[in-house]
């Protein structure tokens, strides 16, 4: 079986849950079926400022477009 792949949105949203809502990590695995281990995980690269983690998504998306214009040729 795959793993499930969460888009980055997904995860900043389940991270501000955590942060800015007071949320427990458990509280937030139970409701959303995602696994404790990943939101801690999440929580590293997520907790920062938005402007910082707009910006490495936009660099994540712009480096999947490349890759994939590079694949067509």
């Amino acid at each position: 079986m795959a793993r499930p792949h969460f888009t980055d949105e997904f995860k900043i949203n389940a991270v501000k849950q955590i942060t800015e809502r007071g949320y427990s990590v458990a509280e937030v695995s139970k409701r959303l079926g995602v696994s404790t281990h990943s939101l801690y995980q999440w929580r590293k690269p997520f907790s920062k400022p938005a402007a910082v983690i707009q910006e490495a998504a936009d660099q994540s998306i712009e480096i999947a477009r490349l890759k994939k214009t590079r694949s067509c040729y």
